[in-house]
């Protein structure tokens, strides 16, 4: 039997996606966009609601084309706010269209958005040692300079916290324990 991190439970998907996708490090635009929205859309939420709607965002989204996302207009958010499959809150659907252009804004300007947001652990993921699950803070110094510097930048649902799941979610930190099966494989 593997061990995992306490937070992965019983329930088979958030299983899947400790072991799969947790904590890997992403450098692929489209994917870190994905996750930066879907964080966002986490806001006020349970991780487990968005993971479970996941392939429905994904649909919803047009596969998370951030370019085709910016070209939204009112009947789209009108049928964003109509689909039963995604969390319809205003905000959010408006904060991911305008998320979508501050994303080709750095990507313009850096290159890449990867060469932006990875800036933030110096280009390499931050190996933390954590025993069980109340050792992990919700925000860093890090996920700190990330959020002022997105919502500097126009983004909206980047708070420290998003910030910092999302920086764990994409690897760019380590935050599995220390016991976890997954621990060493990014050390």
């Amino acid at each position: 039997m593997k061990h995992r991190c306490q937070w992965a439970g019983n329930d088979l998907l958030y299983q899947k996606y400790h072991d799969e996708e947790w904590g890997v490090p992403v450098h692929d635009d489209r994917k870190l966009f994905e996750m930066l929205i879907l964080e966002g859309a986490q806001a006020g939420l349970s991780w487990i609601t968005i993971l479970r709607k996941r392939e429905n965002y994904c649909k919803a989204f047009n596969n998370f084309d951030a370019k085709k996302i910016t070209k939204y207009d009112s009947k789209k958010i009108k049928q964003l706010l109509q689909n039963e499959e995604i969390v319809r809150n205003r905000l959010k659907i408006a904060a991911t269209i305008q998320n979508a252009k501050c994303f080709f804004e750095i990507q313009k300007e850096f290159g890449s958005f990867d060469k932006y947001i990875w800036q933030f652990v110096n280009g390499k993921p931050m190996i933390n040692n954590r025993k069980s699950l109340k050792e992990i803070p919700a925000m860093t110094n890090e996920s700190d300079a990330m959020s002022k510097d997105l919502k500097k930048r126009g983004f909206k649902f980047v708070g420290s916290t998003i910030c910092h799941a999302f920086m764990q979610a994409v690897g760019m930190v380590n935050d599995h324990t220390v016991n976890c099966f997954r621990y060493n494989k990014f050390k």
